[in-house]
């Protein structure tokens, strides 16, 4: 079946949004015909707008560079060019959640790597190897938009890319307890080092509301649809600590965890290597093919060496071994605005059209 759908990319100005072009460029799928951005951008060329803050290593996209970028808060004028819309805005939650709806009510489906809607109960919040499943709870927020095709869906905190699809085969085995602390890269703040020099040869202990969220947002991806909102699951018990250090890009996680009926390692390693997901069964086109990695070398996973792993979308684990607190311990490893932002939303998207949610 061939699919061609027109989207949008709201935020196109910001790192995320930039990653979002790049991404979309050559994709079978997804033609960008919009791009949009706060009133100061708007209606400059997109070459215009990004001049002297263009992020990314590859080159400005030659199908983009004319494409006249519109205000992100002129929906109407949106509508007549897109499908859906990607959202990667830099706002205010509350002025995030009002703009989402917006578009959901004008029809305009959201994919959004804003956390704005994450705690909105009817809106799913998917990893799409891990719970496409609360796809399902869209008809209900649909009847509470008053929409027939609008509706928000939202991808989780990029930290949590990195531990939790590690941790989700081994549910069976009763998780309990998980300690997981991040090691998270500076353009997971929208930054590189020519604009954040004082992360040179640096280490920052905090990174506001991070750990809030590594131990939140787990449990509603692991909770279950019921009466038209996803219940959060009870447990496992997460503790976390979340510190900014001096990498480009990609977010290391080193991780504890303890069961109910502990199993073996061979056990844990097995099942990491036959996890597939929806999006490996539908060979959807930003899928890895192999969602886990497993290293056996003992200085394995690296951040430099390891991020981009099937094109930044796979996630890597490496040592692991027992714990004298807890049961086990490893290290995994995701690229944050490959699989943890842009690139996670765009395999959300592709599931989403898979599904005919779009």
């Amino acid at each position: 079946m061939t699919r061609n759908y027109r989207v949008g990319i709201v935020g196109a100005t910001g790192m995320v949004g930039q990653r979002f072009a790049v991404l979309l460029e050559n994709h079978p799928w997804f033609t960008v015909t919009a791009l949009a951005a706060s009133g100061r951008s708007a209606g400059k060329t997109y070459a215009q707008a990004t001049e002297g803050r263009w992020l990314m290593q590859s080159p400005l996209p030659e199908s983009m560079k004319n494409q006249i970028v519109q205000d992100a808060n002129d929906i109407q004028a949106m509508k007549d060019k897109v499908d859906f819309v990607f959202c990667a805005v830099d706002m205010k939650k509350e002025e995030i959640r009002a703009l989402e709806e917006a578009y959901a009510k004008a029809e305009i489906p959201v994919v959004s790597n804003n956390s704005a809607h994450r705690g909105t109960p009817d809106v799913p919040m998917v990893v799409p190897e891990i719970n496409p499943e609360h796809l399902a709870v869209i008809p209900a927020q649909r009847r509470r938009l008053g929409t027939e095709k609008g509706f928000v869906a939202v991808k989780s905190n990029c930290s949590l890319q990195s531990y939790v699809p590690a941790i989700h085969p081994l549910m069976e085995f009763g998780v309990t307890d998980v300690l997981a602390c991040t090691y998270q890269a500076i353009s997971g703040a929208g930054k590189n080092f020519e604009t954040w020099p004082e992360m040179l040869d640096n280490v920052n202990p905090f990174i506001a509301g991070e750990e809030e969220k590594s131990e939140r947002e787990p449990l509603k991806i692991w909770g279950k649809v019921e009466n038209g909102r996803i219940v959060e699951a009870q447990g496992p018990n997460i503790t976390s600590q979340c510190v900014r250090v001096p990498v480009s890009d990609g977010h290391l996680a080193a991780v504890f965890v303890r069961f109910a009926n502990k199993p073996t390692e061979e056990q844990i390693l097995a099942k990491w290597a036959d996890y597939q997901g929806e999006p490996q069964r539908r060979g959807l086109p930003s899928a890895p093919k192999q969602f886990l990695h497993y290293f056996t070398e003992p200085d394995r996973p690296q951040t430099k060496l390891d991020r981009d792993l099937e094109k930044g979308m796979a996630v890597s684990m490496g040592r692991l071994r027992p714990d004298s607190q807890y049961d086990y311990k490893f290290v995994c490893l995701s690229h944050n605005t490959l699989r943890g932002a842009a690139g996670g939303a765009v395999l959300l998207a592709e599931l989403l059209c898979a599904e005919q949610y779009i």
